[in-house]
C-alpha cells in the first residue's frame, strides 16, 4: 500500500518515516512532505492512503485537503496533537477514515491504517503503481473562463459534477461542459488533465489550490 505523510514538523516526519520503514514492511512510503502544495505537486500523488496532520501553518483548512485527497482516491487517517471534539468532527465531516492522537503509539497508528485499508499484517500487499504521467517541463497555463475556473476550484476540493452545479447555481450538463472545457485546454497546452488525479495536479501546479 502506497502511503503519503504530511506533516510541517521535520523532526516528527523523520521520526514517522523511519518507524515505518523499519516497522511496517507491508507499507510503501512513496512520498513525505513538508507543506501542502509539496505533497500535491508531487508526481507521486495521489497515493493509497494519506496521513495529514491537522495543525499544518498553512491557509488550506483540514476540510479542503481532506477533500481534495478522498476526490484523487486517497483514503485519509488525520494525525493531531490537540484531540479535541471540534477538531476531529471537522476531520471525519470532512471524509477522513480516522483522527488520531499523535500522543497514539505507532505500533497502534498503523494498526489503524491497516484496518481502514482492510489489510491485515499477514495480508500480502502487490505493488503495481506506475508513476501518473507529468506535464511539460514548463507549465504553460491554459486561459480559463470565470466559470470553468470556478467550478475546476470546487470539483479538485472533492465537489461532485452535481454538487458543483448546485454551488454554481448552474444545470449539470453546464458544469459538465465547464470541466469538460478545462481538460481540453490543459491537454491544449501539453498538460494532461484526463484523469481526476491529474486535473487536481494540474490545479495545484497553478494555484487553485492554495
Amino acid at each position: 500500500m502506497r502511503l503519503a505523510i504530511l506533516d510541517d514538523h521535520e523532526v516528527l516526519l523523520d521520526s514517522l518515516s523511519s518507524w515505518i520503514a523499519v516497522n511496517a514492511f507491508d507499507f510503501d512510503l512513496a512520498l513525505t512532505a513538508h507543506t501542502w502544495l509539496e505533497m500535491v505537486h508531487s508526481e507521486n500523488f495521489p497515493t493509497d492512503l494519506v496521513f495529514l496532520d491537522f495543525q499544518l501553518k498553512e491557509p488550506v483548512s483540514i476540510e479542503a485537503r481532506v477533500r481534495t485527497c478522498r476526490a484523487a482516491g486517497a483514503k485519509v487517517i488525520v494525525l493531531s496533537s490537540v484531540d479535541s471534539r471540534e477538531s476531529r468532527d471537522r476531520a471525519l465531516a470532512a471524509g477522513a477514515a480516522a483522527f488520531l492522537s499523535k500522543s497514539l503509539p505507532m505500533r497502534e497508528v498503523m494498526d489503524v491504517a491497516r484496518e481502514v485499508m482492510g489489510v491485515s499484517r499477514e495480508t500480502p500487499v502487490q505493488r503495481d503503481w506506475r508513476p501518473l504521467p507529468t506535464g511539460a517541463n514548463a507549465h504553460q497555463r491554459p486561459k480559463l473562463s470565470a466559470g470553468e475556473e470556478e467550478a475546476l476550484r470546487l470539483y479538485v476540493s472533492g465537489y461532485s459534477t452535481n454538487e458543483v452545479a448546485a454551488q454554481m447555481n448552474v444545470q449539470y450538463e453546464t458544469a459538465k461542459t465547464y470541466l469538460r472545457r478545462v481538460r481540453e485546454k490543459y491537454s491544449k497546452v501539453g498538460r494532461p488533465a484526463s484523469k481526476k488525479s491529474d486535473l487536481i495536479r494540474r490545479a495545484a501546479e497553478d494555484g487553485f489550490l492554495a
